[in-house]
């Protein structure tokens, strides 16, 4: 199932109107996929920008077009060198910020075509990098030719890659198996609902829903907020350490706008109805 699915999937369910997805999950991944209804549609690239966190499954000695099961086998290597202490060293010389190369097969566009349609058309292009931030790559489990591994790492890391690149590092190659996404942003699988079951679904609130700083507006300024008026942010008491970007709630603390401060003045990114 797609992440597009899933979310018409719950919209059929619910009798929901409008929905949207805070961040694609691949077809063969499981796990936490936070999705955005009403109002909260307008959070959707908030939590596309937050850390991910994953477990994952990889098959060591097999490499694929795809650097995942669903591709075509393009080259075997023996794994008899691999030992434990060797992964448990890859694994944490890939911990920190690096440059990640993008897969071909991947929803990116360039001159408007998404790679995984030129991909499938035979072509190879060129990709540029992209900064990343690994913040945890641990070993879970070894059974030779397969391993168990935890991820917690920054917006728009590719497990697919990563993997492939830990496959090279090890000089055998690898692709993944099995990818299951344990936590984005806020959202834990603690909190997740199973797709089949909608009895009891338990929404969150926006102002809980990312981990932006929040500040009280007072309630004779709202009107000014929701029509867009840019006002100094010592007018609403914003510190300077939230400038960068927060939320503005109510005295009720139900979620008005998001905004950030430039040039003296309070920039509204998203407004939100009453």
């Amino acid at each position: 199932m797609t992440s597009a699915a899933a979310v018409e999937h719950v919209k059929k369910r619910l009798g929901l109107r409008r929905a949207g997805h805070g961040g694609t999950l691949d077809p063969i991944a499981t796990g936490v996929l936070p999705i955005c209804i009403g109002e909260a549609t307008k959070l959707a690239a908030y939590l596309l920008a937050d850390d991910k966190a994953y477990d994952a499954v990889a098959l060591l000695g097999v490499e694929t077009d795809t650097l995942d099961r669903t591709g075509n086998v393009v080259a075997t290597r023996g794994i008899e060198h691999v030992t434990r202490e060797r992964i448990e060293a890859a694994l944490a010389a890939r911990v920190g910020e690096h440059e990640q190369i993008p897969p071909m097969f991947s929803a990116i566009k360039q001159r408007g075509v998404r790679l995984y349609h030129r991909a499938r058309a035979g072509e190879h292009v060129e990709r540029e990098p992209r900064r990343v931030r690994i913040d945890r790559f641990e070993l879970l489990a070894w059974e030779p030719p397969h391993l168990s591994i935890a991820i917690e790492c920054s917006k728009g890391t590719y497990v697919r890659s990563l993997i492939a690149d830990l496959g090279n590092d090890l000089g055998c190659g690898a692709h993944m198996t099995e990818l299951r996404r344990t936590r984005s942003g806020v959202f834990t699988l603690a909190m997740a609902h199973d797709l089949d079951r909608f009895d009891n679904v338990t929404l969150v609130a926006m102002t809980e829903a990312t981990r932006l700083p929040r500040v009280v507006a007072p309630a004779e300024h709202l009107k000014r907020i929701r029509d867009g008026v840019q006002l100094a942010p010592e007018v609403l008491a914003i510190p300077p350490e939230n400038y960068e970007r927060f939320q503005l709630l109510d005295e009720a603390h139900r979620l008005v706008a998001i905004a950030h401060v430039e040039r003296e003045r309070v920039v509204y990114d998203r407004v939100f109805a009453p």
